[in-house]
């Protein structure tokens, strides 16, 4: 073990490329059917992308998400959460730590914000009533590793919730069929006109939360499916002085261990 150790402290890390990651973003169609959304894909170079699978951190660097529809029936959830903020990965290991943080920087800086916004600008301005120029939101990042038996039921998001973002983490194309459903309505015909994101390496997919729009689902996984992994970026409204405080109030308690367990 030791000398793995010293052989992974021995490798550089590979570079990020901002640049073509958010050109990716920029050059994905805006789909409007069932709702409006753009499916990801090659967010990130074959070498990169491996290296982001190999260090990913270790169990016990999780802690539980606990929203209803993720729960067992002894109280225990089937999804685990690892926030990426900056801070937040300096209790990982220097070797892990020196893989994740350029995308930690990424995903919650301006310029990715800023992609999204001029992605989702027709709905954004719709939505807020004002132009997009204008908007600010915060971005929380997370590695979420969801376990068999892992679902959660249509909704489209609650309105504290600006835009949703999800970068699948798959080791190869065998759990395509694991990815998010979009539903043309919450219920009966419309429940059922659906499409469905490939959950495939490198790949996601990003909406604008609307709440009579957006909504979504993901199926139940079974211990054949194994373990879901990805990368969820939700930016989060901010835009009275009391949710611009509880925004930066929730990311300072979680430093100290103190989770947020948000509605969906």
């Amino acid at each position: 073990m030791p000398e793995q150790i010293a052989t992974e402290r021995a490798v550089p890390p590979i570079a990020l490329n901002k640049t073509g990651f958010i050109a990716e973003i920029d050059r994905a169609p805006l789909e409007d059917r069932p709702c409006d959304h753009v499916c990801l894909r090659n967010l990130f170079p074959p070498d990169f992308y491996r290296q982001l699978l190999d260090s990913l951190p270790a169990t016990e660097h999780f802690h539980e998400l606990r929203h209803q529809d993720a729960l067992r029936a002894d109280g225990s959830s089937t999804r685990l959460r690892l926030y990426l903020y900056p801070e937040q990965l300096w209790f990982l290991p220097a070797a892990v730590r020196a893989r994740w943080s350029p995308l930690s920087r990424l995903l919650s800086s301006r310029e990715l914000q800023d992609a999204f916004k001029r992605k989702f600008r027709r709905a954004l301005e719709a939505r807020f009533g004002r132009p997009i120029e204008q908007l600010n939101f915060f971005a929380v990042p997370i590695i979420v590793r969801d376990l068999p038996g892992y679902r959660i039921g249509i909704h489209s998001d609650v309105p504290k919730k600006a835009i949703t973002v999800q970068f699948y983490l798959p080791e190869d194309d065998s759990q395509k069929h694991l990815g998010t459903v979009f539903h043309d309505g919450p219920s009966g015909e419309a429940a059922l006109r659906t499409r469905k994101m490939p959950f495939l390496p490198a790949c996601g997919y990003a909406f604008p939360v609307q709440q009579q729009e957006s909504w979504h689902s993901a199926e139940t996984t079974t211990e054949a499916d194994g373990e879901r992994r990805s990368i969820m970026l939700t930016y989060y409204v901010q835009n009275t002085p009391k949710t611009w405080f509880m925004r930066r109030w929730d990311r300072l308690r979680s430093f100290f261990g103190v989770h947020p367990n948000p509605k969906i």
